[in-house]
Protein backbone atom coordinates (compact mmCIF):
# COMPACT_ATOMS: atom_id res chain seq x y z
CA UNK A 1 0.00 0.00 0.00
CA UNK A 2 2.82 2.43 0.83
CA UNK A 3 4.39 1.86 -2.59
CA UNK A 4 1.08 2.67 -4.29
CA UNK A 5 0.71 5.87 -2.27
CA UNK A 6 4.27 6.96 -3.12
CA UNK A 7 3.59 6.27 -6.79
CA UNK A 8 0.66 8.73 -6.70
CA UNK A 9 2.99 11.68 -7.14
CA UNK A 10 0.64 13.75 -9.23
CA UNK A 11 -1.76 16.66 -9.05
CA UNK A 12 -4.86 15.79 -6.98
CA UNK A 13 -7.18 16.89 -9.79
CA UNK A 14 -5.44 14.59 -12.27
CA UNK A 15 -5.66 11.80 -9.72
CA UNK A 16 -9.37 12.56 -9.36
CA UNK A 17 -9.67 12.12 -13.12
CA UNK A 18 -7.84 8.78 -12.91
CA UNK A 19 -10.15 7.68 -10.10
CA UNK A 20 -13.19 8.63 -12.16
CA UNK A 21 -11.87 6.73 -15.17
CA UNK A 22 -11.23 3.62 -13.07
CA UNK A 23 -14.72 3.46 -11.57
CA UNK A 24 -16.32 4.25 -14.94
CA UNK A 25 -14.27 1.46 -16.56
CA UNK A 26 -15.44 -1.08 -13.98
CA UNK A 27 -19.02 0.07 -14.56
CA UNK A 28 -18.42 -0.50 -18.27
CA UNK A 29 -17.14 -4.00 -17.56
CA UNK A 30 -20.30 -4.79 -15.64
CA UNK A 31 -22.50 -3.46 -18.45
CA UNK A 32 -20.71 -5.57 -21.08
CA UNK A 33 -21.30 -8.73 -19.03
CA UNK A 34 -24.78 -8.59 -20.60
CA UNK A 35 -23.24 -9.56 -23.95
CA UNK A 36 -21.97 -12.82 -22.42
CA UNK A 37 -24.79 -13.41 -19.92
CA UNK A 38 -28.02 -12.07 -21.43
CA UNK A 39 -30.43 -13.30 -18.77
CA UNK A 40 -29.08 -13.07 -15.20
CA UNK A 41 -31.88 -13.94 -12.78
CA UNK A 42 -33.70 -11.19 -10.84
CA UNK A 43 -32.66 -12.97 -7.64
CA UNK A 44 -28.99 -12.62 -8.56
CA UNK A 45 -29.39 -8.97 -9.56
CA UNK A 46 -31.13 -8.06 -6.30
CA UNK A 47 -28.44 -9.84 -4.28
CA UNK A 48 -25.74 -8.09 -6.32
CA UNK A 49 -27.33 -4.67 -5.82
CA UNK A 50 -27.64 -5.43 -2.11
CA UNK A 51 -23.91 -6.13 -2.14
CA UNK A 52 -23.31 -2.78 -3.86
CA UNK A 53 -25.39 -1.03 -1.20
CA UNK A 54 -23.36 -2.66 1.58
CA UNK A 55 -20.09 -1.55 0.01
CA UNK A 56 -21.31 2.02 -0.48
CA UNK A 57 -22.76 2.19 3.03
CA UNK A 58 -19.51 1.15 4.68
CA UNK A 59 -17.35 3.30 2.39
CA UNK A 60 -19.46 6.35 3.25
CA UNK A 61 -18.28 6.05 6.84
CA UNK A 62 -14.75 4.66 6.53
CA UNK A 63 -13.60 6.80 3.60
CA UNK A 64 -15.66 9.99 3.91
CA UNK A 65 -17.45 10.66 7.20
CA UNK A 66 -14.78 9.54 9.67
CA UNK A 67 -11.80 11.09 7.76
CA UNK A 68 -13.86 14.28 7.31
CA UNK A 69 -14.49 14.52 11.05
CA UNK A 70 -10.80 13.90 11.75
CA UNK A 71 -9.85 16.71 9.37
CA UNK A 72 -12.45 19.39 10.08
CA UNK A 73 -14.54 18.36 13.07
CA UNK A 74 -18.06 17.04 13.45
CA UNK A 75 -20.23 20.05 12.57
CA UNK A 76 -18.97 20.74 9.01
CA UNK A 77 -19.32 17.06 8.13
CA UNK A 78 -22.85 16.93 9.56
CA UNK A 79 -23.72 20.10 7.65
CA UNK A 80 -22.41 18.61 4.42
CA UNK A 81 -24.20 15.33 5.14
CA UNK A 82 -27.55 17.09 5.51
CA UNK A 83 -26.91 19.27 2.45
CA UNK A 84 -26.01 16.27 0.29
CA UNK A 85 -29.21 14.46 1.22
CA UNK A 86 -31.32 17.60 0.65
CA UNK A 87 -29.80 18.25 -2.78
CA UNK A 88 -30.45 14.66 -3.85
CA UNK A 89 -34.01 14.87 -2.54
CA UNK A 90 -34.59 18.12 -4.44
CA UNK A 91 -33.26 16.58 -7.65
CA UNK A 92 -35.46 13.54 -7.12
CA UNK A 93 -38.57 15.70 -6.72
CA UNK A 94 -37.90 18.43 -9.28
CA UNK A 95 -36.18 16.63 -12.18
CA UNK A 96 -38.37 14.37 -14.33
CA UNK A 97 -36.90 10.87 -14.41
CA UNK A 98 -37.95 7.25 -14.62
CA UNK A 99 -36.71 4.16 -12.83
CA UNK A 100 -36.74 0.73 -14.46
CA UNK A 101 -38.90 -0.82 -11.72
CA UNK A 102 -40.45 2.06 -9.77
CA UNK A 103 -41.52 4.01 -12.85
CA UNK A 104 -41.87 7.78 -13.29
CA UNK A 105 -40.88 10.28 -10.60
CA UNK A 106 -40.69 14.05 -10.53
CA UNK A 107 -42.69 16.42 -12.79
CA UNK A 108 -44.75 14.80 -15.52
CA UNK A 109 -43.09 16.01 -18.73
CA UNK A 110 -44.59 14.24 -21.71
CA UNK A 111 -42.24 15.72 -24.33
CA UNK A 112 -39.10 14.06 -22.97
CA UNK A 113 -38.31 10.70 -24.52
CA UNK A 114 -38.45 7.75 -22.14
CA UNK A 115 -34.79 6.86 -22.64
CA UNK A 116 -33.79 10.37 -21.48
CA UNK A 117 -35.90 9.94 -18.36
CA UNK A 118 -33.88 6.81 -17.59
CA UNK A 119 -30.62 8.67 -18.27
CA UNK A 120 -31.60 11.45 -15.85
CA UNK A 121 -32.39 8.85 -13.18
CA UNK A 122 -29.02 7.14 -13.73
CA UNK A 123 -27.22 10.50 -13.54
CA UNK A 124 -28.90 11.31 -10.21
CA UNK A 125 -27.87 7.86 -8.99
CA UNK A 126 -24.23 7.81 -10.10
CA UNK A 127 -23.07 11.41 -9.72
CA UNK A 128 -22.51 11.14 -5.92
CA UNK A 129 -20.19 8.17 -6.45
CA UNK A 130 -17.88 10.07 -8.79
CA UNK A 131 -18.03 13.13 -6.57
CA UNK A 132 -17.05 11.04 -3.55
CA UNK A 133 -13.99 9.58 -5.29
CA UNK A 134 -12.90 13.01 -6.52
CA UNK A 135 -13.30 14.63 -3.11
CA UNK A 136 -11.26 11.86 -1.53
CA UNK A 137 -8.38 12.26 -4.00
CA UNK A 138 -8.57 16.05 -3.81
CA UNK A 139 -8.16 15.87 -0.05
CA UNK A 140 -4.69 14.36 -0.48
CA UNK A 141 -5.65 11.41 1.74
CA UNK A 142 -4.62 8.86 -0.84
CA UNK A 143 -5.02 5.79 1.35
CA UNK A 144 -8.72 6.54 1.88
CA UNK A 145 -9.05 7.63 -1.75
CA UNK A 146 -7.74 4.30 -3.04
CA UNK A 147 -10.03 2.40 -0.68
CA UNK A 148 -13.02 4.41 -1.84
CA UNK A 149 -12.08 4.09 -5.52
CA UNK A 150 -11.84 0.31 -5.19
CA UNK A 151 -15.08 0.14 -3.22
CA UNK A 152 -17.05 2.23 -5.73
CA UNK A 153 -15.44 0.34 -8.61
CA UNK A 154 -16.35 -3.07 -7.17
CA UNK A 155 -19.96 -2.10 -6.60
CA UNK A 156 -20.12 -0.47 -10.05
CA UNK A 157 -19.78 -3.90 -11.69
CA UNK A 158 -23.19 -5.22 -10.55
CA UNK A 159 -24.68 -1.75 -10.99
CA UNK A 160 -23.57 -1.55 -14.61
CA UNK A 161 -24.95 -5.02 -15.29
CA UNK A 162 -28.22 -4.18 -13.55
CA UNK A 163 -28.73 -1.02 -15.61
CA UNK A 164 -27.99 -2.91 -18.84
CA UNK A 165 -30.36 -5.78 -17.97
CA UNK A 166 -33.09 -3.38 -16.87
CA UNK A 167 -32.83 -1.35 -20.08
CA UNK A 168 -33.08 -4.56 -22.10
CA UNK A 169 -36.15 -5.65 -20.14
CA UNK A 170 -37.71 -2.19 -20.58
CA UNK A 171 -37.44 -2.55 -24.36
CA UNK A 172 -34.91 0.23 -24.86
CA UNK A 173 -32.99 -1.76 -27.45
CA UNK A 174 -31.17 -5.00 -28.18
CA UNK A 175 -28.34 -6.37 -26.05
CA UNK A 176 -25.53 -4.17 -27.39
CA UNK A 177 -27.59 -1.00 -27.11
CA UNK A 178 -28.70 -2.01 -23.61
CA UNK A 179 -25.05 -2.56 -22.68
CA UNK A 180 -24.23 0.91 -23.96
CA UNK A 181 -26.96 2.35 -21.74
CA UNK A 182 -25.16 0.68 -18.85
CA UNK A 183 -21.84 2.12 -20.02
CA UNK A 184 -23.32 5.62 -20.24
CA UNK A 185 -24.59 5.28 -16.71
CA UNK A 186 -21.01 5.40 -15.46
CA UNK A 187 -19.68 8.21 -17.65
CA UNK A 188 -21.14 10.93 -15.43
CA UNK A 189 -18.80 9.74 -12.67
CA UNK A 190 -15.76 11.06 -14.57
CA UNK A 191 -16.62 14.80 -14.61
CA UNK A 192 -18.10 14.48 -11.11
CA UNK A 193 -14.78 13.08 -9.85
CA UNK A 194 -12.81 15.92 -11.47
CA UNK A 195 -15.20 18.51 -10.03
CA UNK A 196 -14.96 17.04 -6.53
CA UNK A 197 -11.15 16.92 -6.63
CA UNK A 198 -10.86 20.48 -7.94
CA UNK A 199 -13.26 21.95 -5.36
CA UNK A 200 -11.51 20.58 -2.29
CA UNK A 201 -7.98 21.07 -3.68
CA UNK A 202 -8.40 24.74 -4.53
CA UNK A 203 -10.74 25.64 -1.65
CA UNK A 204 -9.36 23.62 1.27
CA UNK A 205 -11.96 24.87 3.75
CA UNK A 206 -14.61 23.02 1.77
CA UNK A 207 -13.04 19.61 2.42
CA UNK A 208 -15.04 18.47 5.49
CA UNK A 209 -18.21 19.92 3.97
CA UNK A 210 -17.54 18.17 0.65
CA UNK A 211 -16.77 14.84 2.31
CA UNK A 212 -20.00 15.06 4.28
CA UNK A 213 -21.91 16.15 1.16
CA UNK A 214 -20.66 13.20 -0.89
CA UNK A 215 -21.47 10.78 1.94
CA UNK A 216 -24.94 12.25 2.45
CA UNK A 217 -25.71 12.00 -1.26
CA UNK A 218 -24.55 8.37 -1.37
CA UNK A 219 -26.51 7.44 1.74
CA UNK A 220 -29.62 9.02 0.23
CA UNK A 221 -29.20 6.97 -2.94
CA UNK A 222 -28.72 3.77 -0.91
CA UNK A 223 -31.83 4.31 1.19
CA UNK A 224 -34.10 5.89 -1.41
CA UNK A 225 -33.13 4.03 -4.56
CA UNK A 226 -30.98 0.91 -4.23
CA UNK A 227 -32.46 -0.90 -1.23
CA UNK A 228 -36.12 -0.28 -2.22
CA UNK A 229 -35.35 -1.60 -5.73
CA UNK A 230 -33.85 -4.80 -4.29
CA UNK A 231 -36.94 -5.42 -2.12
CA UNK A 232 -39.63 -4.92 -4.77
CA UNK A 233 -39.57 -8.38 -6.31
CA UNK A 234 -39.77 -10.42 -3.11
CA UNK A 235 -36.03 -11.08 -2.80
CA UNK A 236 -35.55 -9.24 0.50
CA UNK A 237 -33.60 -12.05 2.15
CA UNK A 238 -31.06 -12.39 -0.65
CA UNK A 239 -30.72 -8.62 -0.94
CA UNK A 240 -30.08 -8.35 2.81
CA UNK A 241 -27.48 -11.12 2.70
CA UNK A 242 -25.86 -9.34 -0.23
CA UNK A 243 -25.78 -6.11 1.78
CA UNK A 244 -24.11 -7.85 4.72
CA UNK A 245 -21.54 -9.41 2.37
CA UNK A 246 -20.81 -5.96 0.95
CA UNK A 247 -20.20 -4.58 4.44
CA UNK A 248 -17.87 -7.49 5.24
CA UNK A 249 -15.92 -7.09 2.00
CA UNK A 250 -15.51 -3.33 2.46
CA UNK A 251 -14.39 -3.65 6.08
CA UNK A 252 -11.90 -6.34 5.06
CA UNK A 253 -10.63 -4.10 2.26
CA UNK A 254 -10.34 -1.19 4.66
CA UNK A 255 -8.22 -3.20 7.12
CA UNK A 256 -6.11 -4.86 4.42
CA UNK A 257 -5.24 -1.52 2.80
CA UNK A 258 -4.84 0.26 6.15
Amino acid sequence: MEAVIEALDGHPVWLGLVGGLVIAALNMGGAFVLLLWPRPSPRFLDAALGFAAGVMLTASFTSLILPGIEYGGLMPVLGGLALGALVMDAGDRWLPHEHFVKGHEGPDVQRIRRVWLFIIAITLHNMPEGLAVGVSFGSGHYREAIQLMLAIGIQNIPEGLSVAVSSLSAGLGARFYASMVGVRSGLVEIPAAVLGAALVHYVAMLLPWAMGFAAGAMLYVISHEILPETHRMGHERLATLGTMLGVIVMLTLDVALG
